[in-house]
């Protein structure tokens, strides 16, 4: 991800320049650059997280009235089974090489 942000105009870009003008060696540079974009990663699951935990609307779970809770649903026509074995197709004989 680093390096990514290093080869476009992106504000990773602009900070690994201003930290090697600081005096960092280029990889000294790189290393703070994964450090600022692993923190923002981080930040953002943390959010992502306590979102989640409450869900859109800030509700906590489902309730049996949902319709992720339905009672199993009644099998179809289409979902049962075949009245009986299948019927047995004669094979082609292989021909023999001459």
């Amino acid at each position: 991800m680093a390096i990514v942000q290093m080869r476009h105009d992106t504000e990773g870009r602009a900070y690994y320049r201003r930290k090697f003008a600081a005096g960092k060696t280029p990889m000294e540079a790189i290393r703070c650059l994964k450090r600022r974009l692993s923190d923002a990663v981080y930040k953002q699951m943390i959010k992502d997280a306590v979102f989640a935990r409450t869900g859109p609307g800030r509700h906590v779970g489902t309730t049996l009235q949902s319709s992720v809770a339905d009672p199993i649903p009644m099998v179809d026509t289409s979902e049962q089974s075949l009245p009986g074995p299948a019927e047995q197709l004669p094979r082609t004989p292989l021909l023999a090489a001459p």
